[in-house]
């Protein structure tokens, strides 16, 4: 089992920055595939950013490309979004994952392991 605790949102003005974590305990997490997604009201639960064990691949949601990095601490056990220049449509619920395997995936329906979510609201 794998237990994740999100934290770092928060209400930022548009244009801002926030940096969430992700922390992993339980099974070894270095040997987790980490992913990001996040659901608006009123809407699915789409991928945001995902990264292998070792940090060696990333992949981002075309929307957030340029804007946000993911990045992880394996030492820590913690895996980091890094989101500048936020928009309005950026508010969400940010929710981490975890799958154990080597390939990057970007659909939910792949993850085991979901933490119960971080609220960034992003004001115009």
């Amino acid at each position: 089992q794998v237990r994740l605790v999100e934290s770092g949102g928060g209400l930022v003005q548009a244009g801002g920055s926030l940096t969430l974590s992700c922390a992993a305990s339980g099974r070894t997490s270095s040997s987790f595939l980490m992913g990001w997604f996040r659901q608006a009201p009123g809407k699915e639960r789409e991928f945001v950013a995902a990264i292998t064990r070792g940090g060696g691949s990333t992949s981002y949601v075309d929307s957030v490309k340029g804007r946000f990095a993911i990045s992880r601490d394996n030492a820590k056990s913690t895996v980091y979004l890094r989101m500048n220049s936020l928009k309005p449509e950026d508010t969400a619920v940010y929710s981490c994952a975890a799958k154990d395997t080597w390939v990057i995936t970007s659909n939910r329906d792949d993850y085991d392991y979901w933490g119960q979510g971080t609220r960034v609201t992003v004001s115009s």
